[in-house]
C-alpha cells in the first residue's frame, strides 16, 4: 500500500514540474527505432501463428525452448526482423520443412534472420527459433517489465511476468510490434511438478515428463497482443463458474488463486458478474467468448492479460483499499482490467504512441461501471475524484515509430477518460452517445485501429466535425480555456466568450446553467456574444467539461 501511494505522489510531483515546461522533446535512440518502426524487414511478413514451447526453471530463474512462428510473406525479401532482448540467447533458427539452419545477426534487441535466398511474396513459411537465458527481473511490476520470482505465504514459488511497454521480447522471440497480432497461438510450458502453469486461452492438455516436470498446453483461438501473452506459476486452486449473457449464452469464468485464498476469492469474485453485465450493456458481449474469462492471482497488482487477467489487489476495494470515493465498494483491478478486454485486447492500437485507445477508454469504462451499477451522478463524482491525477504534462499521443513510452504520467488514463466524458456532453445526446459506444466497439472489435479511425467514426455518427476537438486534447498538452466576460444590463446579461487553444479553427460546444435552465453555446477562437434574458448567475458546467473557465475584464 505504501509503495503504491509513494508512486502516485512521486508521479504527481514530477507531473507538476513537467507541466511548467513549454517544450516537449523526448530523446530516442537507434534501439528505440528498431523496436518501434515498421521497417521493410518487418513489413515484409505478417505473423499468423505462434507456438511458444518452453521450460521454466524457477531455481535458476531461466527459460529455454523454442518458438514456432508461422507467417505469410507480403513482399519478396532476404532478411526479416524478429525481436529478443540482448541478454537472451538465440541458440539456433531453422526453416521448418527443410530443417535448414538460418544465419542470424543482432542489433541491440533486434534479431535479423537471413533466409539464405530471396523469399517471394504470397508464401506461407514457419521458422523455429530456439532460445535460452535468464529474462530480466521486474523491479516494480507491472510498471516496469520483467519476470517476478516471488514466494507465497508458505514460501513456495509464485511466478509471473508483466511486459507492457518494455516488450514481450524480454522473454520470448516474436515480432514485437503492436500492429501484427497472430490469428491464434499455442502456449506450452513445462514447470516443476507440484506447480501449475496458467496461460492465456483454454487449457487443452497436460503432460507428465520423466525429469520431474509437468507441461501445460494452452490454446488461444483469437488474435492476441504480444504483451498480453503470459505465464503464471504457483500452487493454484481452480474455481469455475458461469456467466449468462443477455441472449442466455454461457461464458466460462475461471479463477486461479493461491490454494489458501479459495474461500475469500469465491466471495470477492462475485463482482465479476456485474462488471461483465455493465460492459455487455455498453459495448456488447465479452469479445473472447470461446477462450473464456479468467482471473489469475499474481504477486503484482494487475495486468490485462487476455483471457487470463493478472489479479493482485489482495481482495480489497478500490486500488489496494483506496483511490475511489469512500462510499463506493468495488475492486478497481477487476473493473479496470476487465475493461481492457474490450479496449486494448479487442480494440487495439498499432503503435505505443496511441495507447490512449487502450487506457483512456478503459479508464472511462470504470465510470460507466459506476453509472450502470449506481447512478449517473455517482459516475460524475467518480470522474471528478480522478481529476487530481491529470497533469497536462505532455500530449496524450506521442511520436510514432520509436516505441514511445508514455508511462511517465497518468494523462493517458485520466485526462483521456475526461476527454471522452467531455465529448459525451459536447454531443449532448445520450441516446446517440450510447449508440456510439456500442457501435464503435462492434465496428473495431478484435481489430487494430489508429486515432484517426475513431475521429472519423465520431464525425460520421454525429454529422459534425470534432477533428479540432481531438487535435487539442490528444496532440497538445494544454486543455482548452474558455475566456468569457459578463456584462449586466438591467434584467439582461451579455455573455461574451472565446476559446484559447493551440489548434487553428478550433470549435467546441460548452454548456452552462441559468437557474434550472441549461443553455448550450458553440464557441470558437473568435469573440462571440449571446444575450441572456435573466439576471441570475451564469454557472458553467465544470463537472462535465475538462476545460479551464477564465473570466476576464
Amino acid at each position: 500500500m505504501k509503495k503504491v501511494l509513494i508512486l502516485f505522489i512521486t508521479i504527481f510531483i514530477i507531473n507538476n514540474i513537467n507541466a511548467q515546461s513549454t517544450s516537449f522533446s523526448p530523446q530516442f535512440t537507434k534501439a528505440d527505432t528498431l523496436r518501434g518502426m515498421l521497417s521493410p524487414a518487418r513489413t515484409c511478413y505478417d505473423v499468423t501463428y505462434y507456438h511458444l514451447n518452453i521450460r521454466i526453471n524457477p531455481k535458476e530463474k531461466a527459460i529455454n525452448g523454442y518458438v514456432d512462428m508461422r507467417f505469410k510473406t507480403v513482399q519478396d525479401f532476404l532478411t526479416l526482423q524478429v525481436d529478443l532482448f540482448e541478454n537472451m540467447n538465440v541458440d539456433k533458427v531453422i526453416l521448418l520443412g527443410s530443417n535448414e539452419a538460418l544465419k542470424v545477426k543482432r542489433s541491440f534487441n533486434a534479431v535479423f534472420i537471413n533466409m539464405g535466398k530471396r523469399v517471394p511474396a504470397n508464401e506461407e513459411l514457419t521458422i523455429r527459433i530456439f532460445y535460452s537465458g535468464n529474462p530480466i527481473t521486474a523491479k516494480n511490476a507491472p510498471w516496469d517489465g520483467g519476470f517476478v520470482w516471488a514466494k507465497d505465504a508458505k514460501e513456495r514459488d509464485w511466478i509471473g511476468v508483466a511486459c507492457e511497454g518494455t516488450g514481450a521480447s524480454l522473454w520470448w522471440p516474436n515480432k514485437d510490434h503492436l500492429s501484427d497480432e497472430p490469428d491464434s497461438m499455442d502456449i506450452s510450458v513445462a514447470v516443476p511438478k507440484g506447480l501449475t502453469c496458467i496461460a492465456n486461452g483454454q487449457l487443452v492438455g497436460e503432460e507428465s515428463m520423466e525429469d520431474g516436470y509437468q507441461k501445460f498446453h494452452w490454446k488461444v483461438s483469437y488474435p492476441i497482443n504480444n504483451y498480453n501473452v503470459t505465464v503464471n506459476i504457483a500452487h493454484y486452486t481452480h474455481i469455475h463458474e458461469k456467466y449468462r449473457s443477455k441472449d442466455s449464452e454461457l461464458l466460462d469464468l475461471d479463477y486461479y488463486v493461491l490454494d489458501y485464498n479459495e474461500e475469500i476469492a469465491r466471495k470477492h469474485f462475485k463482482q465479476v458478474t456485474p462488471t461483465l453485465q455493465a460492459l455487455e450493456h455498453y459495448f456488447g458481449k465479452y469479445p473472447f467468448w470461446k477462450d473464456g474469462y479468467a482471473l489469475v492471482e499474481t504477486p503484482y497488482l494487475g495486468m490485462e492479460h487476455q483471457g487470463a487477467i493478472a489479479y493482485g489487489n489482495q481482495y480489497k476495494r478500490g486500488y489496494l483499499g483506496g483511490m475511489i470515493p469512500r462510499d463506493m465498494n468495488f475492486d478497481y483491478i477487476i473493473v479496470h482490467e476487465t475493461g481492457h478486454e474490450y479496449f486494448g485486447n479487442s480494440v487495439s492500437c498499432n503503435d505505443h504512441a496511441e495507447l490512449w485507445i487502450h487506457e483512456s477508454f478503459t479508464t472511462y469504462t470504470e465510470a460507466l461501471f459506476v453509472e450502470y451499477t449506481m447512478s449517473y451522478e455517482d459516475a460524475v463524482r467518480y470522474l471528478n475524484s480522478q481529476k487530481y491525477y491529470i497533469s497536462n504534462a505532455s500530449p496524450i499521443v506521442g511520436p510514432l515509430n520509436v516505441n514511445y513510452d508514455n508511462w511517465g504520467h497518468s494523462d493517458i488514463y485520466y485526462k483521456g477518460a475526461w476527454m471522452l466524458h467531455t465529448l459525451r456532453h459536447c454531443i449532448n445526446n445520450d441516446d446517440l452517445w450510447w449508440e456510439i459506444m456500442m457501435d464503435s466497439h462492434q465496428e473495431y472489435r478484435i481489430k487494430n485501429i489508429v486515432t484517426q479511425d475513431f475521429i472519423d467514426f465520431i464525425n460520421k455518427k454525429t454529422g459534425k466535425d470534432f477533428t479540432t476537438f481531438f487535435q487539442q486534447y490528444l496532440y497538445h498538452s494544454n486543455i482548452p480555456t474558455l475566456e468569457y466576460k459578463i456584462k449586466k444590463k438591467r434584467k439582461k446579461q451579455i455573455l461574451e466568450y472565446r476559446w484559447v487553444v493551440d489548434v487553428e479553427n478550433f470549435q467546441m460546444p460548452v454548456s452552462f446553467h441559468i437557474g434550472e435552465d441549461k443553455e448550450m453555446i458553440t464557441a470558437t477562437t473568435k469573440w462571440q456574444s449571446v444575450v441572456i434574458n435573466s439576471p441570475q448567475k451564469i454557472k458553467f458546467d465544470e463537472e462535465v467539461f475538462l476545460v479551464n473557465f477564465d473570466e476576464v475584464d
